[in-house]
């Protein structure tokens, strides 16, 4: 009786939880955990039900699908329930799944049905007579609420299908926010001081429960279809996997990674192959879906508990997580940025424990509202630096605390300033141990002078040894002192030593980015290397002859300016050409640039080109002699404006800058090397 009561006790607190956490996700599109915390909370309170069956009420939230339909929309009643899945963690459990199918079925075999578990908002699609007459969320399954307006607005939609199609039937599907365009959304409402979305599916959610469906109209929703949910006086395909065939051949979209698995291991090796590689997908996805493909065995099948039988989630290693923000951290970069950090209380997410996050800089920490103490969600994606996506701010107690930037230096202990037009704060002190140690970092880094075999621990161990100062003494180094370190062996050493001998022919635009001037990245230092034939020529431009420059606005050339003016930097520099690192290049003619039909001209290019890539775009500008710029400026000639353009179309038109189609583009191409 002890053990009943304690479940009877925990269920309770479970149920009170997730109805909790249903109503915040659902209905306020504003949850405090992440998903995989809300599986496992789910997963706790099945469980104990399972053990104590007599305790099962009807109010559970196992037994029920969804969250109520908000009443501000008007309700559709599902013909056919929109069921939700049960989930598999592991392969066991998958393996578990297969295995009660299979006996369900007496040992008959089945193929699978495969594709990625889009994180979106589950919708139903009516169609009477060839047209789209009603779209509806899931609701609770049985009903739900009529967004057929908004659904509308979304151009993958059909709104009307072949005449081949049945009189009357229903397709389902996941609407989506692509990555790039929840990106773009959350940096213009950031600018117009609005609350940031915390994922693309409350984006998604957000979007098409607008009453206003002008609004869901301005943003770039997508969907898939995955099912048919019912159809009337028309035969279909009898199995999962032709019916997809079929609905794609009406016009309809399906997930161009589906796929059809004839066994477990071959799902498994499906499943295994986007675990690693999810992060290529233009959308986000938490898992595979898992079907049993014969539709006469799914109706064999059934559901139990409001799931169907005959399919499963596979879930993804969760990539999101909530913990404590302990305190904030600042590290000092090569141009003595104060780069602020989350020290965390240790979570596991996607399989690695978190102990620090990104923050980016102070307006950014200020903008999402995060103070230290508070509960927070942090996201990990792939390799990427763990980033704080939001403040839980429901759970605040009143003891957090606002962040402010120090005035000092946390290394060196000199001022700090915040240049004007600026989100970074910086150390004024050039010659900080800890820029000092970060620009060394990044000489060595790829897309630099790439010395394989430097990484960042030996960069410090040779920093702190005081075997190195700056980058320059790097080429000095000898076999000798190398071994005096720790695990550094006789072959290892000669890599190394090789490794930074063959650095010295490097060309010139990386040695330029390697210096690690502020503001002057791969791109622009590509441009310096066009223009200028040396290192000595560009350490004598002026600030005017800069500003003159494609793309170089007084900002950037004052940097340049300033440093060539400081004595550590120019010592740098005779040292590397002491060492006969390569400081200049072939002289270039600039008569025959000036020849060239786009010589002169700056494109920038915004949007999707059909045609060729971006990158092989602004190649074709450069070997006609233009200039392919990164943002729109006064300077700026022509903006080519390709599909889903961002917000440098706006830029162009406030500044009176003449845009081009591509269609255009590809015209004025043609005129320039005379093909039209």
């Amino acid at each position: 009786m002890k053990d009943v009561n304690k479940a009877k006790q925990r269920i309770e607190e479970l149920r009170e939880t997730i109805n909790y956490h249903n109503y915040r996700y659902y209905v306020l599109d504003s949850p405090e955990i992440s998903d995989a915390e809300y599986d496992e909370l789910m997963r706790e309170l099945r469980q104990l039900e399972a053990e104590h069956p007599e305790l099962v009420t009807s109010d559970s939230p196992t037994q029920r699908i969804g969250a109520p339909p908000v009443e501000a929309f008007g309700v559709v009643e599902h013909p056919q329930p929109l069921l939700s899945l049960t989930n598999a963690f592991s392969y066991e459990e998958l393996a578990a799944w297969h295995k009660r199918v299979s006996n369900l079925l007496g040992g008959r075999q089945f193929d699978l049905v495969c594709e990625p578990k889009i994180d979106g908002l589950a919708v139903a699609l009516t169609y009477v007579d060839g047209l789209l007459v009603t779209g509806a969320t899931r609701g609770d399954g049985y009903r739900g609420e009529d967004i057929t307006q908004n659904l509308r607005t979304i151009r993958s939609i059909p709104l009307s299908v072949p005449r081949e199609a049945p009189p009357r039937f229903e397709v389902r599907g996941e609407v989506y926010f692509p990555k790039a365009g929840f990106k773009k959304l959350n940096e213009k409402r950031a600018k117009e001081g609005l609350p940031l979305f915390a994922n693309p599916r409350n984006a998604a959610a957000g979007s098409v429960r607008q009453l206003d469906s002008s609004i869901t109209a301005k943003r770039p929703l997508d969907i898939f279809i995955y099912a048919l949910g019912w159809a009337e006086r028309k035969t279909v395909p009898d199995t999962h996997w032709e019916i997809m065939q079929y609905l794609k051949s009406l016009s309809f979209k399906i997930n161009p990674n589906i796929a059809l698995c004839r066994s477990l291991d071959e799902t498994e090796k499906y499943y295994q192959n986007w675990v690693e590689s999810r992060e290529n997908f233009p959308y986000e996805a938490d898992g595979m879906v898992v079907k049993v493909n014969p539709i006469a065995l799914q109706q064999e099948l059934g559901t139990v508990a409001h799931e169907p039988r005959w399919a499963v989630a596979y879930k993804f290693p969760a990539i999101q997580g909530t913990t404590r923000l302990i305190d904030i951290g600042i590290n000092v970069g090569r141009t003595g940025s104060l780069n602020p950090y989350a020290i965390l209380e240790p979570v596991r997410v996607g399989g690695v424990v978190i102990s620090s996050a990104a923050l980016h800089n102070e307006e950014d920490i200020h903008r999402k509202d995060i103070r230290i103490g508070d509960w927070v969600v942090v996201q990990r994606a792939g390799e990427v630096i763990p980033e704080i996506v939001e403040p839980v701010v429901s759970r605040r107690t009143g003891k957090e605390k606002i962040f402010s930037m120090p005035s000092r230096c946390p290394v060196c202990g000199s001022e700090v300033i915040k240049p004007q037009g600026e989100a970074m704060h910086r150390c004024t002190n050039t010659a900080c141990p800890s820029q000092a140690l970060e620009k060394i970092k990044h000489f060595v880094s790829r897309g630099a002078m790439d010395i394989d075999g430097v990484g960042e621990k030996l960069c410090q161990a040779l920093f702190e040894a005081g075997l190195v100062k700056d980058a320059a003494d790097l080429y000095s180094l000898t076999k000798e002192q190398l071994l005096s370190l720790e695990r550094m062996a006789d072959k290892i050493v000669s890599n190394v030593l090789n490794s930074i001998k063959g650095s010295k022919k490097r060309p010139l635009a990386r040695v330029i980015f390697a210096l690690g001037i502020l503001h002057v990245g791969e791109q622009y230092a590509e441009l310096l290397a066009e223009t200028f034939n040396s290192i000595d020529d560009l350490a004598k431009a002026s600030k005017e002859e800069l500003s003159d420059l494609p793309s170089i606005g007084p900002k950037i050339a004052e940097s340049i300016v300033t440093f060539f003016r400081q004595e550590g930097n120019r010592q740098i520099i005779e040292k590397l050409e002491k060492d006969k690192v390569k400081l200049k290049r072939k002289k270039v003619k600039k008569a025959k640039h000036k020849e060239l039909p786009l010589a002169g001209l700056e494109f920038v290019l915004t949007g999707k080109l059909e045609s060729f890539s971006r990158s092989e775009a602004e190649a074709k500008i450069k070997a006609l002699g233009g200039k392919a710029g990164s943002d729109v400026t006064r300077k700026t000639s022509y903006v080519v404006v390709g599909a889903d353009p961002g917000f440098k179309l706006a830029k162009a038109e406030k500044l009176g800058i003449k845009t081009l189609s591509e269609s255009e583009f590809l015209d004025f191409l043609d005129q320039a090397t005379g093909k039209s």
